[in-house]
This record gives structure tokens, C-alpha cells and sequence, in this order.
């Protein structure tokens, strides 16, 4: 989850005409000043406890995003020593297949509440977030005889760093931060559509994430599709609404080759009323050399 002036990056749209900068900024800013009102805690009630987080289901919106990571780093395709997790949320479940291939791990969100949500996970606190079905689950689908105790334990011991991001700046970690760049792999999960006010700010979004990333590096990016809006505790938050091939076009135009795109029609018994989405994606891409 990272919200909140772009200039574009290699293979990028150019910028909208001067006239539209200062609509597109006001934009940003509405979208940053919604997002100081985020609850984490709401968030992961309305998506990642049941029936959303319901892991019993092979059919689930939640082994669906599990699998596909799981298959992906599968492949040993995707692998190197550094990795970065953009807008991270409070979440982690997006890491637990990653960890394995990579060394070097940064997680990343805009808002300190998430980083704060992180931290306790990380470092084991009381009061922290229990990811442990979600754990079980994805070893399950490894196969490899590993116990959740044991990625977990890895995971913690790879994410070497949790960073402020702001992936409307052309620099969205800031300069001179801490992360090792550029990175070999990085994994988005529904954040740059949901900090996106229109489909130009995506495109400038997904531009500037695109150079912390090596010529020849991997991106796995997971998104809502057809959505709007959703709740966060109080926070009503406007999403900018994409189809497959609004994503599609998008990597292309930041100068990468689809590998893989799929999609997830979200079934009624999961349209709780917290949001309005229609799907998931799930994308797969590598960013062309030269790029």
C-alpha cells in the first residue's frame, strides 16, 4: 500500500500537458490526505479473515494469489539476491514464496501505521499479526516438507529493511536510501491502483517503480480489477479501475514483456460490501534490457 510528481522513466508515456499537472497533483494529494485515515487492522478483517481469507477452499480469492506466487518462483526463474515488496501493506503473505530465492529483502509502504503493523510481525512482538494459516498454506502448495515455523523464521531473517515509499515520486524511495539498488525481483500487491487517482498516474506509477528494478529483473504484480473504491475502517479510499488489458498495455509501455497475466472473477459469496471489485490479476513480467 504506498500512496502520494512524476517524470517518466525509459520506455514511459510522456507527461500529461501542463495545464493537467496541476488536476493530476490535487488528485495525489486527495488520494494521500484519504490515506492518512487507513486502519490496518480493519483492511486485513475485511480481506484476509474469512470469508475472503478462508485458505479451505482451493477455489478461494486467497489460494489464488498463493498459487500464483508459488508457481511463479516455482519456474527458478525469478530469483537473485535482492528483492524489493512495493507498498507492502500490512500484509507479508505476498513474500512467503519469495523468500527462499532471495537473500536481500525490502519491504516498503507509505504510511508509518503499516510499517509500524510490519515491524511487530517482524520482530516477533506481542500483539502482531498471525499469518501463520497463511504460512501453512503456502507450504502445503511448495511441497518441500517445510514447516510454517520455518518460513516464517526465514522470512524474518531476509527482510533486511522496512522503508517509507512514494511511488508518485520519480524517486520513490527517496534519495539515498538504504535499499540496494537496482533490484534483482519486485513483488507489488494491490497498491498501485489503489493509490492511483486516474489510469495516467498508474502508468507514471508503474514507471517509476520500473527503475528500481535491473534491465532483465522480474515483476510480479497483483491488483484489484474493476474496482473503485473500498473501506478501511472509516477510510472510504477511491481506487482508479483497471482491466487485463489497461494492465497489460501499462508493462508494455514501461518496457517490459508480459510473461504470464492472469485473472480471478471475485464470486458473489466474496463481495462482502467492503469494496466493489470484480477480480483479481495476477502479472507476471520481465523488464526488457536496454530499458
Amino acid at each position: 500500500m504506498s500512496a502520494a510528481a512524476p517524470s517518466p522513466a525509459a520506455g514511459a508515456a510522456p507527461d500529461a500537458a501542463p495545464d493537467a499537472a496541476p488536476d493530476a497533483a490535487r488528485g495525489r494529494e486527495a488520494v494521500a490526505s484519504a490515506y492518512q485515515r487507513f486502519e490496518p487492522r480493519a483492511y486485513l478483517r475485511n480481506n484476509y479473515a474469512p470469508p475472503r481469507g478462508d485458505l479451505s477452499s482451493p477455489d478461494g480469492v486467497g489460494p489464488w494469489k498463493l498459487r500464483c506466487l508459488a508457481q511463479t518462483f516455482a519456474t527458478g526463474e525469478v530469483s537473485g539476491r535482492t528483492l524489493i515488496d512495493i507498498g507492502s501493506g500490512p500484509t507479508i503473505y505476498q513474500l512467503l514464496s519469495a523468500c527462499t530465492h532471495f537473500e536481500d529483502i525490502t519491504m516498503t509502504d507509505f504510511l508509518e501505521v503499516n510499517r509500524q503493523e510490519l515491524g511487530l510481525w517482524l520482530r516477533e512482538e506481542p500483539g502482531a499479526l498471525d499469518w501463520s494459516m497463511y504460512s501453512q498454506r503456502v507450504c502445503i502448495m511448495e511441497g518441500k516438507g517445510e514447516s510454517w515455523r520455518e518460513k516464517e523464521r526465514q522470512l524474518r531473517a531476509r527482510v533486511k529493511r522496512v522503508l517509507h515509499i512514494d511511488v508518485h515520486q520519480p524517486q520513490p524511495l527517496g534519495a539515498g536510501n538504504l535499499a540496494p539498488l537496482p533490484a534483482d525481483a519486485l513483488v507489488s500487491a494491490f497498491c498501485l491502483e489503489a493509490v492511483s487517482p486516474d489510469l495516467p498516474s498508474f502508468q507514471r506509477a508503474l514507471d517509476h517503480i520500473t527503475t528500481l528494478l535491473r534491465p532483465g529483473g522480474h515483476l510480479l504484480l497483483i491488483g484489484a480489477l474493476e474496482e473503485s473504491w473500498y473501506l478501511a475502517g472509516e477510510a472510504r479510499l477511491v481506487v482508479v479501475p483497471v482491466c487485463k488489458e489497461e494492465v497489460m498495455e501499462a508493462l508494455v509501455r514501461s518496457g517490459y514483456e508480459v510473461r504470464d497475466l492472469r485473472t480471478y472473477i471475485m464470486p458473489a459469496c466474496l463481495q462482502t460490501g467492503v469494496d466493489d471489485v470484480k477480480g483479481i490479476f495476477f502479472a507476471w513480467a520481465q523488464k526488457k534490457e536496454g530499458v
